[in-house]
């Protein structure tokens, strides 16, 4: 019966201080009270993520975007396309391309050494059944000049590389072989008859 009274004695309190009589000490305390409101932040709207894989309309593996939270969400993380980037993971990528860029630059300079053995070879000789002239039987092709390098040097050479000029002639002919996309070789073939 006590905690019933000492309940409404509150509730009429609470309820006078809204209009009802109020005496000053109940004044003074609203006078010094102060309100705090808190705001929510809104949701982030994109997000940065890095795909693990390519997205057809979207981007190619390893390529970092900005895409709206839903679609990260709702697509593209349960897919296990994309994953968010982290600082560890710029890292990760930071240490993966410069491993890169070293091994490229490592076939870069193997490219050029074979490049200067090449020439400095001097000159592949091919030998050919003579005709008329200087005319020879059949043509010098790339894989013939391939063959002659394997055999001289011990290296194997794919075809594709080599770029020959046409040859049904006897005489000296340049050889290109692109060996690196910036590294070209020319060698000299000396073709004779026998």
């Amino acid at each position: 019966m006590a905690t019933a009274t000492v309940t409404a004695a509150s509730t009429l309190s609470w309820l006078h201080s809204f209009g009802g009589a109020q005496n000053e000490a109940t004044k003074a305390a609203d006078r010094n009270r102060v309100f705090v409101v808190f705001a929510q932040k809104k949701a982030k709207k994109t997000r940065k993520i890095m795909l693990k894989e390519d997205v057809e309309y979207l981007g190619k593996k390893g390529q970092l975007l900005d895409v709206k939270s839903g679609y990260f969400r709702n697509y593209l993380l349960p897919m296990g396309k994309a994953q968010i980037i982290t600082p560890a993971l710029l890292k990760e990528m930071k240490v993966e391309e410069e491993r890169i860029e070293a091994e490229k630059q490592r076939v870069k300079e193997e490219a050029q050494q074979l490049a200067v053995i090449f020439e400095t070879i001097g000159a592949f000789k091919v030998k050919r059944k003579g005709g008329k002239g200087k005319q020879i039987f059949g043509s010098v092709t790339a894989q013939d000049l391939v063959n002659i390098i394997k055999a001289q040097l011990q290296r194997d050479v794919d075809k594709r590389i080599v770029s020959l000029p046409e040859i049904r002639e006897t005489g000296e002919y340049i050889a290109e072989l692109k060996l690196h996309p910036e590294v070209t070789a020319r060698v000299r073939v000396n073709v004779f008859a026998n």
